[in-house]
């Protein structure tokens, strides 16, 4: 590792060309300069300047020196930095997973307010749908997760609230078949038609899914508004959050249908373990704790298209 000094020492020749013009710009005498030239070539036993030539330069040593000294120093800096950003209370880095009903730009302005802190820490912020939301939280591939639906699984140490309930509509295409069809729907008027599902993420534990019959031929959609989407071309059928799609309802886009078993609201969690909490963790959970931002995440934003 090189000093500061020998740094400024190489980073002044490399920039000059000549040890007195390098020895003005340190504010050091000639000979100084040119005896820590020396020494620094005696100290890696290699030839670091050419000085053979009317302009003095660094050799391809030299250069490489100097790069890797620079690159060293900056890891250097860096690694200082977190250490007392560690220190601090604040983690190195937070893995967010939000469960893919919710939607990103919901939480665009906790990012910017977060970054405000410059606190340091690296935010990595991924999406999972249904039991991969818990799986990624089990596993260690998220530190907090928002928007979990089903029961709170048996995790260590694992801690939880309430962030709101989301309701859901059985809603149509006005061309599709079931449009017109009298209400309520029975299980077997359904059936024949494709349902649209957005599939579960999870790696290991069992796959679930909401919304579709034994049976019955499924559209498997990337997103929520995937499938809103495709709902609103008339490509299948299915649930959808009520608060998303009421500018569809409204403006005859989608057709809401009642059927004879309806689906129950989904409470959506925040989940975290207790062995993962820092002062970032905590700042995250103060502000979901926040009923106006629950409720943000909860309804989302009205599609309009």
């Amino acid at each position: 590792m090189l000093s500061d000094d020998e740094l400024a020492l190489i980073q002044a020749i490399g920039d000059t060309g000549s040890l007195t013009r390098a020895a003005a710009v340190l504010g050091k005498a000639p000979s100084t300069v040119s005896h820590a030239a020396r020494q620094l070539e005696a100290r890696f036993d290699a030839l670091l300047f050419d000085r053979r030539r009317y302009r003095l330069q660094l050799t391809p040593a030299g250069q490489l020196l100097a790069q890797e000294a620079q690159r060293l120093a900056l890891d250097v800096s860096r690694l200082t930095r977190r250490v007392k950003q560690v220190a601090g209370g604040w983690e190195d880095r937070l893995w967010i997973v939000i469960d893919e009903i919710m939607e990103f730009e919901t939480l665009v302005p906790v990012i910017r307010a977060f970054d405000v802190l410059q606190s340091g820490v690296v935010l990595r912020i991924t999406h999972e749908v249904l039991n991969g939301t818990w799986e990624a939280l089990r596993d260690g591939r998220a530190d907090l997760v928002i928007g979990a639906t089903n029961e709170p699984p048996a995790i260590p140490k694992l801690r939880w609230f309430e962030l709101g309930v989301m309701e859901w509509v059985f809603a149509v295409s006005p061309r599709h078949p079931l449009a017109k069809v009298r209400e309520p729907l029975q299980q077997e008027q359904l059936l024949p038609y494709r349902a649209v599902v957005v599939a579960d993420s999870s790696r290991t534990t069992e796959r679930r899914g909401y919304g579709w019959l034994s049976g019955q031929q499924t559209l498997a959609a990337p997103s929520m508004r995937a499938k809103i989407l495709l709902q609103r071309d008339g490509l299948g059928i299915g649930w959808l959050p009520r608060r998303r799609v009421q500018a569809l309802l409204k403006q005859g886009d989608l057709v809401e249908k009642r059927v004879a078993d309806a689906r129950e609201p989904n409470v959506l969690y925040v989940a975290w373990r207790s062995d993962h909490t820092g002062r970032a963790m905590d700042w995250w959970l103060s502000q979901l704790r926040q009923p106006r931002l629950a409720q943000r995440l909860v309804q989302g934003v009205d599609v309009v298209v």
